[in-house]
């Protein structure tokens, strides 16, 4: 799909926050689906005509394009009607007014419409609904089989398909990204070593500037990223580069699970850790006034960002190429990136929240560091086959829902295995 142009301990608290993360995640997308309702659209007189507004640059489209070519043979009767516009803006104006008599907007490509209806995007359940209101319409039926249906998400209200499929993928995503072993063994270690000042207030300065500095610095970044990727991916090899590359880095911290720091791996060098401490420490020194401990923490901050970004790029790439395989725009990059980010920065501000409120906070241990990379590896393995295998699965909210749900129960189910084996063994 295609913007159209123009137009107790820490570490128990944070794996029940994973726990109720993704059991929260799944609850708002029943909701979610629980709350789909027919959208209101004009009727037409065209009701044999299928009406296709795509752009030669829109992989998607040119995906969908020998679907298309094939109906009229399998639906005698029916007329194609195909709308390039990218190459010309003649169709803008009857797209624009076409979106509006059926009550969406004409943003993205491919969109068709039969009839009352439309459908963003191409998925394995958007063709076969196609065809099943092709075969009503031409046998006379007054109505469609199944009406086209928008989200009504909560906070957000309705949501088109193909604008819930792309910010769903980038909640979920980001949020798994937000377990990521490294940042969080940096940000308890920090908030540890301020919380024995006593003093709540030079925890809450700490707290805030590092997380604003990782936040800046982890969005300039993905938007690094996505402005290389958005460029790259008309080469077809890119894609399959990214996928590879998410495969790779989701097999290495797979490993990490089993062997934790052995061989190759992607977590912060042994080697740095002591300078780490040493910058950490200073943050104490109680003489140091705010502006001057503000300073200290976003010059620290930048520093261990740049330590630990081999650690965190997995999704980020991964999330990059997605949304330039679907030439998501400049612009709404700009917003699925500030939700990445926010999505991302949640798990930390749970835990900066605990430390304020209670003063006390324990650190991850290495088991607990060892279940987040097998989580992040399983579910990076899984964005990375349909990435190059299935793209059109990440299209559809509820496929991706499929996917993230059993890359998780996968590693779970790994989990368990695991310790039941060490404990027999014991």
């Amino acid at each position: 799909m295609t913007r159209t142009r123009p137009p107790g301990s820490l570490a128990h608290t944070a794996c029940c926050w994973l726990a109720r993360g993704i059991a929260g995640l799944w609850l708002t997308v029943v909701i979610a689906f629980a709350g789909l309702a027919p959208a209101q659209g004009a009727t037409s007189d065209d009701d044999a005509v299928l009406h296709v507004f795509w752009s030669v640059d829109c992989p998607v489209c040119v995906r969908q394009k020998p679907w298309l070519d094939g109906l009229e043979a399998r639906f005698p009767g029916l007329q194609v009607v195909e709308w390039e516009l990218s190459r010309t803006d003649r169709h803008h104006a009857l797209f624009q007014e076409m979106a509006e008599a059926r009550g969406i907007s004409a943003h993205y490509v491919p969109t068709l419409m039969l009839g009352a209806r439309a459908w963003v995007g191409d998925t394995p359940g958007q063709r076969a609904e196609i065809e099943a209101a092709i075969a009503a319409m031409l046998a006379g039926d007054a109505e469609p089989v199944a009406p086209i249906s928008v989200l009504r998400l909560p906070l957000l209200g309705e949501v088109e398909h193909a604008t819930a499929s792309v910010l769903g993928l980038t909640v979920l995503i980001a949020f798994v990204d937000g377990f990521n072993p490294c940042s969080l063994w940096v940000l308890t270690l920090l908030l540890g070593i301020v919380i024995a000042s006593g003093s709540r207030r030079r925890v809450a300065v700490v707290g805030i500037s590092f997380l604003l500095t990782t936040a800046l610095i982890y969005g300039a970044f993905i938007a690094g990223l996505f402005s290389v990727l958005a460029f790259a991916f008309a080469l077809s090899w890119v894609r399959w580069a990214v996928a590879l590359f998410a495969l790779g880095f989701g097999l290495v911290s797979i490993k990490d699970y089993f062997w934790y720091g052995r061989g190759l791996t992607f977590s912060i060098p042994e080697a740095k850790k002591p300078g780490i401490y040493q910058r950490l420490r200073g943050l104490r020194q109680q003489d140091m006034s705010t502006p001057a401990l503000i300073g200290a923490t976003v010059i620290m901050a930048a520093g261990i960002a740049l330590v630990e970004l081999p650690c965190t790029a997995g999704f980020p790439v991964i999330w990059s190429g997605i949304l330039a395989e679907r030439d998501v725009g400049r612009a709404g990059f700009s917003g699925l990136l500030a939700i990445y980010v926010l999505t991302y920065l949640s798990v930390e501000l749970v835990i900066f929240a605990i430390a304020v409120a209670g003063m006390s906070l324990g650190r991850m241990g290495e088991h607990h560091g060892r279940a987040f990379k097998l989580l992040g590896g399983a579910v990076m393995v899984a964005l990375a086959g349909a990435l190059a295998l299935r793209p059109e699965m990440m299209e559809d909210l509820s496929a991706t829902l499929i996917l993230f749900g059993a890359a998780l129960g996968s590693a779970a189910a790994v989990m368990v295995a695991h310790r039941l084996i060490s404990a027999g063994r014991a």
